[in-house]
């Protein structure tokens, strides 16, 4: 068995998605935002850590998938997403969690089928695959993608590997 805590880090709010593998079943355990108040930054990323640490604590994630930063027009919101980025990393770090790191494109082409795909599409695909009774909000979503996309492309280099001796033997 295989639990994959998704994150989707943001300053204001940070998705989050957990899902369990278990003979190559994917369920959904949980999903939502962490979110944070008011606007000092260190309260947030407080907010944020204690929030992820609790998560780890009570759903023991074996892995954990989270969005790498993408460029943002405005660098005082790219600080404040690094920031709370980080925060979302050493509360993931302190617990030894092998961390996975995905661009959105990543994410998206691994979900959507294509690095472009806009949110409503990636909240489709994530009920979809996932047959959730209703989509979760934007950044839930995410979070759920991220971990979905980790459990396809943790198990490619097997398939790759099984495929290629497969060739081999022929």
């Amino acid at each position: 068995m295989t639990r994959i805590l998704g994150i989707d880090p943001g300053s204001r709010l940070t998705g989050f998605g957990i899902i369990e593998v278990q003979a190559g079943r994917i369920h959904c355990l949980s999903t939502g935002c962490i979110r944070t108040q008011g606007e000092d930054l260190a309260p947030r990323l407080k907010a944020i850590f204690e929030g992820l640490t609790q998560l780890v604590g009570e759903f023991q994630p074996t892995e954990v998938a989270i969005e790498n930063i993408f460029v943002y027009r405005n660098a005082d919101s790219a600080l404040k997403l690094g920031q709370a980025r980080g925060a979302a990393l050493s509360a993931i770090s302190v617990q030894d969690i092998p961390v996975h790191e995905y661009t959105p494109s990543q994410i998206k082409k691994a979900i959507v089928g294509k690095g472009n795909a806009s949110k409503q599409q990636v909240q489709h695909m994530v009920t979809a695959l996932l047959t959730l009774n209703k989509s979760p909000q934007a950044d839930a979503a995410d979070a759920l993608a991220a971990a979905l996309c980790h459990e396809h492309l943790r198990r490619q280099p097997l398939l790759e590997m099984r495929q290629s001796s497969r060739r081999w033997r022929r």
